[in-house]
């Protein structure tokens, strides 16, 4: 049985632009606990409300499910997506999809080029928790013996690595760019291990 949540999620996926009251009926509970769900689900970056006008008077708030809330339900992008890297693979040779990969990474680094130029080791790794959190991965990191230790316990890029394993590239680039140091591989999800774990030496951060 679907929670009440789910269901939220569900009635925007089949009804976007929906009223807290039209989402109490379909649901069938009261909009008070309509506008509790929707808070939780707008912290989560499911659910985003937005005002529109409806004719003389206030503009009314309707909620649309953002681009991570339609994420939640299953499409056909997986199959797309494998079925374009396989074609690029197919067509152009190695060194240029690996190059792909590699400038999407700097694409996402070049926007905080300027920030991380003063920041610590510590602020770094920070950063790069919250960018890679917002790719989807579930990241932390820790210092240990001697060195520092980032954990990816869950990956975006699974379903898609599998075939593809040359998308791990994307986030061992970011993460060794933004650190302006080289890192190491120890652990990968798609060897079977129970995440995927990056060594890096904490020696002073070098200017990009």
């Amino acid at each position: 049985m679907k929670s009440t949540r789910d269901k939220i999620l569900q009635t925007l996926l089949e009804k976007p632009r929906s009223t807290i009251n039209s989402l109490a009926e379909a649901v069938g509970i009261n909009p008070i606990s309509v506008r509790h769900h929707l808070t939780n689900l707008q912290m989560e970056g499911l659910v985003e409300g937005q005002e529109e006008r409806h004719g003389v008077g206030r503009p009314r708030l309707v909620y649309i499910l953002t681009d991570e809330g339609m994420e939640r339900f299953p499409t056909r992008y997986m199959q797309l997506t494998t079925r374009l890297l396989s074609q690029m693979k197919d067509t152009m040779p190695g060194p240029v999809v690996a190059n792909l990969f590699n400038q999407i990474a700097e694409d996402l680094v070049s926007k905080y080029a300027n920030d991380v130029e003063s920041m610590s080791m510590e602020e770094r790794l920070n950063l790069v928790k919250e960018i890679l959190s917002h790719e989807g991965f579930n990241v932390n990191w820790e210092k240990k013996d001697g060195q520092y230790q980032i954990n990816e316990v869950s990956c975006p890029y699974y379903q898609i690595g599998m075939a593809h394993p040359e998308v791990c590239s994307v986030d061992q680039t970011l993460i060794s760019k933004m650190l302006a140091l080289p890192v190491s591989k120890v652990q990968c999800i798609l060897s079977g291990d129970a995440q995927c774990t990056y060594l890096v030496q904490p020696e002073k951060i070098k200017k990009q």
